[in-house]
């Protein structure tokens, strides 16, 4: 979702009853309290050693992984995940000022999304995650020829499992 906010002094503007609820959906969801913020980066050490396993599980197993979607939330991901070359082959990317380039910090080369297809590796770490729907229209063929994808977020599975 969205917020709109107006700043002035106090008594300027008059204050939607919006800011009430707000306010108690925060508190109720434990915006103030120090311990949501705790369990929230436990979930964080959680996601990030669950991929890294699921991703080491899968090279030792002898399969080829790759990824999808050079995007600043993926490079955060795998830099905080120390997810590297080691793991993934290759990052595929619409983007033609992407390809030809690495991704930063762990240095996994950026290739044109018609790789999936050609390379064929057997899973693709989807690292637009929220853009999976649209991107297994577009690699059709990948996913034809028995490519698999992987949604690493909040849990790494594959996206017939349920999205």
């Amino acid at each position: 979702g969205s917020l709109r906010l107006f700043a002035g002094h106090a008594g300027a503007h008059p204050v939607s009853q919006s800011v009430a609820r707000l306010v108690a959906r925060e508190a109720a969801a434990g915006v103030g309290d120090p311990a949501t913020y705790r369990r929230f980066g436990e979930q964080v050490r959680a996601c990030r050693d669950h991929l890294a396993a699921y991703l080491r599980g899968l090279r030792g197993g002898g399969r080829t992984v790759a990824a999808y979607g050079a995007s600043a939330k993926g490079t955060t991901l795998l830099n905080y995940c120390a997810v590297g070359a080691d793991l993934i082959d290759f990052v595929a990317d619409l983007s033609p000022l992407k390809q030809g380039r690495c991704m930063p910090g762990v240095g996994i080369p950026i290739v044109g999304p018609e790789q999936l297809a050609h390379r064929r590796p057997d899973f693709v770490v989807l690292l637009a995650w929220n853009l999976a729907d649209e991107i297994a229209r577009q690699q059709a063929a990948y996913l034809r020829q028995g490519g698999r994808f992987v949604v690493p977020i909040p849990e790494p599975h594959l996206l017939s499992d349920g999205g």
